[in-house]
């Protein structure tokens, strides 16, 4: 029986990039998976029943709006008798100054990034306690520990969400439910790589080069944090193994947060 048999997983935002590492590496583990995104992403959990053997769904949810969230956990607490595995992963983030950054932008990035998760735990803790056991993942990032300029949303949830992760493992702190938040550094996600080749384009440099001095900038390791690293650190928190591991911010940066 592979470790996460039976089990019932929820990442939000899986259609793509980091989610479905995660998705991909939970389901290679055994569990089954509920995949999310704006679009039922059908074909995500096809691909993901046909490689790894789970079962696998998809659901549509505007995470902007509680309505949506509600009805979406509605739908899938009365299909599945509950969700034993939660990854908040999903994320909007825009790029501005304060003075400049749209006011219904900065509602959005909250409504997603922070009242989401808040709302999908709330709707999702009964049935774990019910059933004994649950695994509560929430996606931190490096700028949960500091800041950058023109992000003010994503630095501010971020470092939220990691408050959010304590209050949320110390209320289920005496339970087989636990509450953790992963923090990466820089992932090879798609829209790194274009910010890194059009600052290249404009320097007229090298992607390679450009890439290197980038990641050399932030990371000691100088390479990208893999995806499927990520994935595997949130199998290993969902384990048996790791059960004692709950409200702790877990870098996964090659070294960045310690330089």
């Amino acid at each position: 029986m592979s470790a996460l048999s039976g089990k019932w997983a929820l990442v939000t935002g899986s259609a793509a990039g980091l989610g479905l590492a995660i998705a991909e590496s939970l389901a290679a583990a055994g569990a089954n998976l509920v995949v999310h995104d704006l679009a039922a992403p059908r074909e995500v959990a096809e691909s993901l029943k046909s490689r790894f053997g789970a079962e696998a769904i998809s659901v549509a949810a505007d995470l902007s709006r509680r309505a949506a969230i509600e009805s979406m956990m509605s739908d899938l607490l009365a299909r599945l008798d509950g969700i034993d595995i939660l990854v908040n992963n999903a994320v909007v983030r825009h790029f501005a100054s304060v003075e400049d950054f749209s006011p219904d932008r900065w509602d959005e990035a909250l409504a997603v990034n922070l009242s989401a998760p808040f709302h999908l735990v709330r709707l999702a803790l009964p049935a774990m306690k019910q059933r004994g056991f649950g695994r509560i993942i929430n996606l931190g990032s490096i700028y949960s520990t500091r800041a950058v300029a023109e992000r003010i949303d994503y630095v501010t949830t971020k470092a939220a969400i990691v408050g959010m992760t304590r209050a949320i493992a110390i209320e289920t702190a005496a339970t087989n439910i636990t509450c953790n938040a992963l923090c990466p550094g820089v992932l090879p996600t798609s829209a790194i790589k274009s910010k890194i080749a059009a600052g290249a384009a404009r320097e007229g440099r090298a992607v390679d080069e450009a890439t290197r001095d980038y990641l050399a900038a932030r990371q000691p390791s100088g390479r990208f944090v893999a995806t499927e690293g990520v994935g595997a650190m949130a199998v290993y928190l969902c384990s048996e193994a790791a059960r004692d591991i709950t409200g702790a911010a877990l870098p996964i940066d090659g070294g960045w947060s310690i330089a």
